[in-house]
């Protein structure tokens, strides 16, 4: 790819044209985000809703997210590579095969004993939430697939400017989970962390269906899409691919880890609860900056591309940090814990310190999605795997001591470490990525 691009071929990148890239992303992120927070909620309102939370958000959640990891990045590969239609073909052959092998490691982990190794051995877990959390990731089944095949066609949809399509597959998903959420609070005998399950596993299976049928109108255009002179290969697709999927499998595995050290500090089972709302709701935080990544690769090429992006960057994380503050240090935060989380009011306090703590993740998120994205524009993929191991070795220089020192909850040292962790990948982005942003002014 070249970075620079002769200014005269066109108009110079606006602001207004990256927000309506971005804007639609970034509705299809909250959507996405508040997806979680929705089901813990209902989760909270059902009996035994300590044991279930823990179950579903630091059980099934966290071991699910893993499994699919590798799907999660074909978002960044179809965005970067799916440049006409034969290398679209390629890729959703790639794509329906990554899927099924997902699918089928995802069935044999629910019901062999590799799940009672993983969440007995390495999570050690309390016994009380093991096999609900069983039930809930087999309900979950659909997911990998639905990840894998959903983020490919999004990825289609953003590389041929229709980001508002990837808005409608959301909403497709979100109505899913809202009927599901409605039944289980209705009938109120479903066990929360099966109903959490079943909601996450159809809902994305119904989003992927309609990605599919969704990508039937723009197929004329990615059909008359100049062809490029070297077809994709697979050796080339698996060069590009398979640092991304690794990096993302790694990334993830901040979720079992947490859930892992924080079982062996104090009050494990209360501590678990509560880290399963509070990163629901730090990831809806952060689910703007999450977005901004494909903006970035789309939209790099433009004219003056660079110089619109890093002025918007800076611009965009001043007012979502900005937008969190306002959410954890006002009314807001109590009402959402007690009303809408519906927490019991003697730990809606933890849970407000523990979301304070995790202010700074929706700065950090956006400056590491434009990082990243000038990183994967190029190809350098290899170095975005290098930043999330130094992610997980930050995550853990935090998470072990306090496991040893045990003066302090496990949802307090769980959000600091994340915090910690966020801003020393950014870090690590921003210095890997300084020649390459040099260049752009060369």
């Amino acid at each position: 790819m070249n970075i620079k691009r002769d200014q005269e071929e066109g108009a110079p990148l606006s602001t207004k044209k990256v927000l309506a890239t971005w804007l639609p992303l970034v509705a299809s992120w909250l959507i996405m985000s508040l997806v979680t927070p929705a089901i813990n909620a209902v989760i909270a309102r059902l009996s035994d809703s300590e044991i279930n939370l823990a179950a579903y958000g630091s059980v099934a959640f966290p071991i699910a997210v893993i499994i699919n990891a590798p799907g999660v990045m074909l978002l960044a590969a179809s965005t970067a590579l799916s440049r006409d239609w034969e290398n679209y073909l390629k890729l959703r052959k790639l794509t329906l095969l990554i899927g099924l092998f997902l699918s089928v490691l995802h069935l044999c982990i629910a019901v062999t004993p590799i799940y009672d190794f993983i969440v007995n051995f390495l999570l050690d877990v309390p016994k009380e939430i093991v096999e609900p959390g069983r039930m809930s990731l087999l309900c979950m089944v659909p997911f990998s697939f639905g990840i894998a095949f959903r983020r490919f066609q999004q990825g289609a949809m953003i590389r041929f400017g229709h980001s508002k399509m990837v808005w409608e597959t959301t909403v497709a998903r979100l109505i899913v989970v809202g009927v599901m959420l409605t039944i289980g609070m209705v009938v109120k005998t479903i066990p929360g962390a099966l109903l959490g399950g079943l909601t996450q596993g159809l809902g994305i299976l119904a989003a992927a269906i309609y990605a599919g049928l969704r990508i039937r109108k723009i197929k004329p255009e990615i059909q008359a899409a100049p062809k490029i002179e070297n077809p994709l290969t697979v050796k080339q697709f698996l060069k590009f691919y398979f640092p991304l999927a690794l990096t993302t499998t790694l990334l993830m595995l901040w979720q079992p880890l947490i859930s892992a050290t924080v079982s062996r500090m104090p009050d494990p089972l209360e501590s678990l609860a509560i880290w399963s709302v509070i990163s629901g709701v730090l990831s809806t935080l952060r689910s703007p900056g999450m977005a901004y990544r494909e903006t970035v690769v789309a939209m790099l090429d433009e004219p003056k591309g660079f110089q619109i992006l890093r002025k918007f960057t800076l611009v965009g994380s001043i007012i979502l940090i900005g937008l969190s503050a306002l959410f954890v240090f006002t009314p807001i935060s109590e009402f959402w814990f007690s009303k809408v989380a519906y927490l019991d009011p003697d730990i809606v306090r933890i849970a407000q310190i523990s979301l304070a703590i995790g202010i700074p993740l929706s700065f950090f998120r956006i400056y590491l999605s434009f990082f990243e994205g000038i990183i994967v524009h190029q190809g350098k993929t290899n170095t975005v795997a290098e930043a999330v191991v130094i992610f997980l070795v930050s995550l853990i220089t935090i998470l072990i001591p306090g496991v040893f020192i045990e003066s302090y909850k496990g949802v307090y040292v769980a959000s600091t470490a994340y915090v910690f962790a966020n801003f020393v990948q950014t870090l690590w982005l921003m210095l890997r990525s300084l020649k390459i942003r040099k260049k752009f002014f060369g």
